[in-house]
């Protein structure tokens, strides 16, 4: 199969996904055409199966801000016109799914048909596309999707209280390659780089927007140290990294605490780690978690959005509520004082995460697309 995939090529959960997803199919023997205006951070390399088209937008002194949007749609065109691509795999509903509607109907007026498949990740619905200047648009074009999935029930759930959607959406988890992280603690792990034999290890990785809480995440970590001896990695950049590192100096545990800025090397740094602390405010998914138990770690995390069907309370980590900095610590605590319960929630952690794996959720994304394969609408 021909497929298109149009993502944002950043560090967050719905790049990464699109990216291992095409990578993937390419792996496969699919032909896989990104497109988008940066190559993908975790789009590590190219081959005969694997593109990469950059959608260039030009600057203009008549708009205020560049309309985005357009030049997208052109280059859809232009990529499905020249490599013959039956299938436009979007992600992330502003801008992509109604530049693909666009896209769509400039190819049709030229007898030219291709399908587009819409996968929402949660901010796209929750923050920005139940907007009154976007809920419009969004609804249409999920409406106006040929396929349309979500990466957990409460996504899928919430988009349909906040729209009128004439169309079903299906339910398809967002994956990780369980293998790589077995590797990486197989081969490379070397904690003690980064702390004593008797102290654990806790990790947050976001994009440290004001919904990640990561100031939260420093609180809990205070609680714990008191009680265990523990370090804290926070990966990620973003615009309350530092408001977090203020708040690290102010409690006085800035020695405890590494900020390692953003990383392509996930896998690596997650050997090194026993807890994940993921309070945010609301995920779609929980990717950054799922990443995590993979890589045996147990979870500490609020019980909103779709968290719940990521992290097992009592199983593979615990769930608060939001805000509740006292619980997470407590749970925390926990699960680190004790060897043997530590272990178990690793263990725990790493086999729920086999349902998600790369090979259940891959053929998933290939009977969707082969739903679609040179059918004309």
């Amino acid at each position: 199969m021909k497929i298109g995939i149009v993502c944002y090529p950043t560090f967050g959960g719905s790049g990464v996904v699109a990216t291992e997803l095409g990578m993937a199919l390419a792996d496969k023997g699919h032909e896989v055409h990104f497109i988008t205006y940066n190559q993908p951070v975790r789009l590590d390399y190219l081959s005969h199966k694997l593109h990469f088209h950059r959608v260039l937008v030009e600057e203009y002194p008549l708009f205020q801000y560049q309309p985005y949007e357009l030049a997208l749609s052109t280059k859809m065109v232009e990529v499905v016109k020249k490599y013959d691509l039956e299938v436009l795999h979007v992600h992330y509903a502003i801008p992509h799914a109604y530049a693909a509607y666009m896209a769509k109907q400039m190819l049709k007026e030229k007898g030219i048909y291709v399908k587009v498949v819409t996968t929402l990740h949660g901010t796209d619905i929750t923050l920005v596309g139940s907007h009154p200047t976007y809920k419009t648009a969004v609804e249409f074009s999920i409406n106006n999707s040929d396929v349309v999935t979500a990466v957990s029930n409460n996504l899928k759930e919430t988009t349909n209280e906040l729209f009128n959607i004439n169309k079903k959406i299906q339910v398809v988890y967002n994956f990780i390659d369980i293998e790589k992280y077995s590797k990486a603690e197989d081969d490379e792990c070397q904690r003690g780089a980064l702390a004593q034999p008797n102290e654990r290890i806790l990790t947050h990785i976001s994009n440290f927007r004001p919904v990640k809480r990561v100031e939260d995440v420093i609180k809990v970590f205070y609680e714990v140290q008191k009680e265990i001896p523990a370090k804290l990695l926070m990966i990620g950049e973003g615009p309350e990294r530092k408001k977090a590192e203020l708040l690290t100096k102010k409690l006085g545990i800035r020695n405890k605490v590494f900020f390692l800025g953003n990383s392509t090397e996930i896998d690596k740094i997650l050997c090194y780690s026993d807890v994940f602390l993921l309070p945010s405010e609301t995920e779609s998914f929980g990717l950054a978690a799922l990443e995590a138990m993979a890589a045996k770690n147990a979870v500490i995390s609020t019980n909103t959005g779709g968290l719940p069907e990521v992290n097992l309370h009592g199983e593979t980590g615990f769930l608060s509520n939001l805000g509740d900095v006292e619980d997470m610590a407590k749970n925390a605590i926990s699960i680190l004082k004790d060897d043997d319960i530590l272990e178990c929630f690793k263990l725990n952690a790493r086999e729920f995460t086999k349902r998600f794996s790369l090979q259940n959720i891959l053929p998933v994304y290939e009977d969707i697309y082969k739903s679609c394969y040179k059918s004309e609408v």
